[in-house]
Parts: structure tokens; C-alpha cells; sequence
């Protein structure tokens, strides 16, 4: 990685106090963290008030700085570790704001989280700005939401539609606050083409299949929870296999990444043997496998043909990022920051980027996107919600349009499908997408320095006309 870029030695570094997973742990929004403070730490120095449930290192102190520098190439990262269990308390915050003394916070993750720090705004804002890294998985645009985006200096959306909610939901109050494009990145150099000869890869596609050898794999690679659709995508794959030969289909094996039965979604094996009770349907789970590191990730992704995510809201679906960047096409539902990754092209041939007119393209405005992308369009657009997010569309597509993109695959030639998966590579290592940890890097510090340079402290106190309501206007099109 590139430690030179915008380098200043440690006394003129500001420090950023980061709240989010421990970034030691293996959760997505750890990952997100662990590669933010890796990509920047030649830049600013970090404290993580690192979370986690009964977080059993509670009222530790951690020195991370060391191993960051291996491995950074660095010899001067300053990295501290306080693991707390949740995100910590009022008290807890107080007490390390005095004791780190940083130039600024930053959030990662769900803002209800953070409620109880958002209630310290006018407080913490006297003295250093917040930011937030946020993400929101579709519309209509969360208007439920602008406390939380009002209460902070610098708003980074993980997708596009994530940065047309924030300026969306705070109206007028969006031109006093910087908004910043900042996509997630990983590891490229981690997550990326193998050699279909490289001894690591035979070995774990020998573990995975047990030696037998088929011609089109398909894999999901996620959480067994309601919204990751994975009874459509099981369906899907059904009427796939239904549509080839015996012979043909018993050569194709659809790889399920993820639990077999979990309370927040359902039992994936009731599922199987109502739909699949056929030996030609060849659907197998990997935990007979041990807990996947990133490496042995990408020898997933590389010991299969492509990658499915049907879900009906994904703020943005890392596991499709793991896929491009391994070199594997992508099946994937068009909603939330699924769509960037597709790279859909608006009437002008840029890459789609959404508006109140057109704040999405689940409903199919613009047709072309990448070729690595394969997108199922949502057949149904149904408002659900619950009482702290009261309304969230949930975009379901069908399982028969689901099946014809996974046929559409599986018709190319094992030489086509990896020639598209590098084009989709290439895209997301490149300038426009920036999808790497580098990439990600840089924007952070472009946003932290441009903070830095115009942020003023809040003003003790806001005079606010009580006679006067507010009415909550929805200021973007639901009919496109």
C-alpha cells in the first residue's frame, strides 16, 4: 500500500477519534474501519473506541500503533484501541475526549446506534466536529433521519443514493454541511484473480467439492436474514436447473455461503427439501469448511463461476465488491449501492447518479450498465417499516427474471465470464470507481482536510421559534 501519499510526521497529524466494531474483529463494518485507519494513517493519527457485545477487553487500552506499521511500511502510525462494550456512554465518551484530546469524531454503522451521542451534538460540537460514514438502503428518503444528519459536520455516503438522501432529507441545511461520495474499499490485493493452477486454490476447491468436478458454479455469500432473499435465490436456481438437461444440470452446483437456519431469516434446509429434493440440484453449504479468513474468501469467489445477491435493500453488498475484485461477474438485484456497482449509465453516458427526479434506477429508467453485471430489476416496490424507521421500500424482484440472468451466465464460455469478471476488475481498481483501499483512503482524507480547513465550532446556543412547525416534506419523486 501507499504509505507516502500525503505523508506529515506525527506532530502535525490531526487525531480522529473512531467509534465503530473493534477493528481487530472480522464484521464488515470492522473491515471498513481496519481499511480507512490502514489507508490514512500517514495522514491523521487514530483512537478506536472499538465495540462489541459484552466486549470481554472492556477498560483496556491497546498500542495498535506496531502493528500497523508492519503492516503499513510505516514507522511512525499512531493507532490506540479502547474496547467498549455497544459504542460506550456519555461518560465513557466524555472521559476519553479529555484523556485522547482529538480534532474530530467519526461514525460508522446504524445511526440509531448513536442516538445517545447525537443527544451530546451541541455539546461535543463546541470544541471538534462529527462525522459519519453513513450508508441508507432505499427510500422513500428517511425523513425519520435528520436529526441524526443535522447533528453532523461531515456526511460521507457510502453510495451515490446514500448521498442524495442526506442532501434530500436536510433541505436547505444540506449547504452548510460538506457531503462527500466515499464508497466502500478493500483490499485488492487480497481480494483478486487466482491462477486456476495455483496449489492453495486446488487444494480448497478439493475441500469445497470433494473432488467432484462441475462446469458452472454460482455462489451467495451472506447472512441468512429476511431481507438477503436467499428462499428467492434457492428458487431461482430451481427453475434454472429445471430449464437444462439432466446431464447438464448435475454439473452445475449453486454454493451457499452462509447458516442453515437462523431466526432472523429461515431454515434453508425445509427450504431445499421442499423445492430441491433432487440430487441434480447440487445446492451445498460450506460450513463443513471453518471460519473463512479474507484470503480463504477469495478462494471461495475464485473456486466459483459468479456471484448472486438477490436482496431486497442493500445499503451496498460488500460481498459483490469481493466478487469483482476476485474477477467473478455478478448476479445481483438492481437497488441501493448495488446499482453502483453495475455502473449503469445515464442518457449521457456517465455513470448514473441519482436525483429527486430519478432517485433510483431499480424501476429500469437507464438499461446500460457494465458487462460484468447481470441485473435482475424488482418486479415490486413494497413499503414496510418499523417504529424507530416507520416506512422503507423493500425492492423484490422474481425468481423467474432471477433465473434467466443465472441462465445468461451459465451460456458464456468459461473464457467469456472471466473476460467480463476482469473488465469488472479493471473498473473497480481503476480512477472512476476506486473501489480499493486506497481509493477509499484518499477520499477520506480529501473530506477530513476539507473539513479541517472551513469547520467552525457550533454556537452555544440555537434560538428556534417554537410557534413555528416544521412540516415534513418528502422533496423527491415517487412515480419516475
Amino acid at each position: 500500500m501507499n504509505s507516502s501519499f500525503a505523508y506529515l510526521p506525527p506532530e502535525k497529524r490531526k487525531k480522529i477519534m473512531l467509534i465503530t466494531d473493534d477493528i481487530r474483529v472480522p464484521s464488515g463494518v470492522a473491515g471498513v474501519g481496519r481499511e480507512i485507519i490502514l489507508h490514512t494513517c500517514q495522514h491523521f493519527n487514530w483512537v478506536n473506541i472499538g465495540g462489541s457485545i459484552k466486549h470481554p477487553e472492556q477498560g483496556k487500552r491497546f498500542d495498535l500503533s506496531p502493528s500497523t506499521n508492519e503492516a503499513t511500511g510505516l514507522k511512525d502510525a499512531s493507532v490506540i484501541l479502547y474496547p467498549v462494550d455497544g459504542y460506550g456512554n456519555p461518560d465513557l465518551l466524555r472521559q476519553l475526549i479529555e484523556l485522547e484530546k482529538p480534532d474530530a469524531l467519526m461514525l460508522i454503522t446504524d445511526p440509531r446506534y448513536f442516538v445517545w451521542l447525537f443527544q451530546m451534538e451541541n455539546e461535543i460540537r463546541k470544541n471538534i466536529p462529527i462525522t459519519y460514514l453513513n450508508i441508507w438502503d432505499n427510500y422513500p428518503a428517511p425523513l425519520y433521519n435528520k436529526p441524526y444528519y443535522e447533528a453532523c459536520d461531515l456526511l460521507m455516503g457510502i453510495s451515490k443514493q446514500t448521498v442524495n438522501i442526506n442532501k434530500i432529507v436536510l433541505g436547505d441545511k444540506a449547504d452548510k454541511k460538506i457531503i462527500k461520495y466515499i464508497p466502500h474499499g478493500l483490499n485488492h490485493e487480497v481480494f483478486k484473480p487466482l491462477d486456476k493452477n495455483d496449489p492453495e486454490l486446488k487444494k480448497f476447491k478439493k475441500s469445497l467439492f470433494k473432488d467432484k468436478e462441475y462446469d458452472f458454479t454460482l455462489l451467495f455469500n451472506s447472512r441468512n436474514i429476511q431481507r438477503k432473499r436467499i428462499p428467492d435465490t434457492i428458487l431461482a436456481w430451481k427453475y434454472f436447473i429445471d430449464s437444462l438437461t439432466v446431464d447438464e444440470a448435475k454439473k452445475c452446483a449453486l454454493v451457499l455461503h452462509t447458516e442453515r437456519v437462523n431466526n432472523h431469516g429461515t431454515d434453508l434446509e425445509a427450504i431445499i427439501e421442499l423445492f430441491c429434493d433432487d440430487e441434480k440440484y447440487n445446492i451445498l453449504f460450506t460450513d463443513q469448511i471453518t471460519k473463512l479468513s479474507p484470503e480463504q474468501m477469495n478462494l471461495l469467489y475464485n473456486s466459483t463461476d459468479a456471484q448472486i445477491l438477490l436482496t431486497s435493500n442493500e445499503g451496498w453488498g460488500l460481498s459483490i465488491t469481493e466478487a469483482i475484485l476476485a474477477g467473478n461477474p455478478i448476479i445481483a438485484n438492481v437497488t441501493g449501492g448495488m446499482q453502483d456497482q453495475m455502473r449503469f449509465e445515464d442518457d449521457k453516458g456517465n455513470w448514473f447518479t441519482p436525483t429527486t427526479e430519478i432517485p433510483s434506477n431499480h424501476k429500469g429508467t437507464y438499461k446500460k450498465h457494465g458487462g460484468w453485471a447481470f441485473p435482475v430489476f424488482p418486479s415490486t416496490r413494497v413499503l414496510q417499516g418499523s417504529p424507530p424507521t416507520p416506512y422503507i421500500w423493500d425492492d423484490v424482484c422474481k425468481s423467474e427474471d432471477a433465473a434467466k440472468r443465472i441462465k445468461e451466465v451459465y451460456e458464456l464460455s468459461p473464457e467469456e465470464r472471466k473476460t467480463r469478471g476482469m473488465m469488472g476488475r479493471e473498473w473497480a481498481v481503476g480512477d472512476e470507481a476506486g473501489f480499493t483501499g486506497e481509493g477509499q483512503g484518499k477520499r477520506v482524507i480529501e473530506a477530513f482536510d476539507e473539513l479541517f480547513e472551513t469547520w467552525t465550532p457550533r454556537e452555544k446556543y440555537e434560538l428556534i421559534n417554537a410557534n413555528e412547525v416544521e412540516n415534513r416534506i418528502l422533496n423527491h419523486e415517487l412515480l419516475y
